[in-house]
């Protein structure tokens, strides 16, 4: 839903607390280390922040784009980006990229790092592993 009809969706969550949680905590669930249980890795109040976070600022429609950008016309993206990139993939992740080789074709990959647990949420589920791999990104870099 939120590649294929952004929209749509963001107009429910909008309207609705409930659904926003509901989705929200759905998506903590299915996309972290948790073996299904969202608060081994959240708590309560770390999952009310953040709905509260989307519900004040009336943001989970433009959190959506990227999923729906990212579907958009291939040719239309620009040559491969030179930049240094870093790549950190947490096994229980919603994968967003394809195989490492597709990667560094239209990216300057300079660190490929595959983590041993963690989820899409690193910063929240494991930022020590994050908070290394970046260090060890950027210390080159200098």
């Amino acid at each position: 839903m939120q590649a294929t009809r952004p929209q749509t969706l963001a107009c429910g969550l909008a309207d609705s607390p409930a659904g926003l949680a509901a989705w929200i905590v759905e998506k903590f669930r299915a996309w972290s280390d948790c073996d299904g249980e969202v608060e081994r890795r959240f708590t309560k109040d770390e999952l009310l922040t953040t709905v509260t976070l989307y519900w004040a600022t009336g943001t989970i429609g433009s959190s959506f784009l990227f999923y729906h950008d990212s579907q958009g016309d291939q040719r239309s993206r620009p040559g491969r980006i030179e930049v240094p990139v870093g790549v950190a993939l947490f096994p229980k992740e919603n994968p967003v990229t394809g195989p490492r080789e597709w990667a560094e074709a239209a990216y300057n990959i300079t660190r490929w790092s595959q983590m041993h647990r963690g989820g899409q949420f690193p910063a929240a589920e494991e930022p020590e592993l994050l908070a290394i791999d970046l260090r060890e990104f950027f210390r080159p870099l200098r």
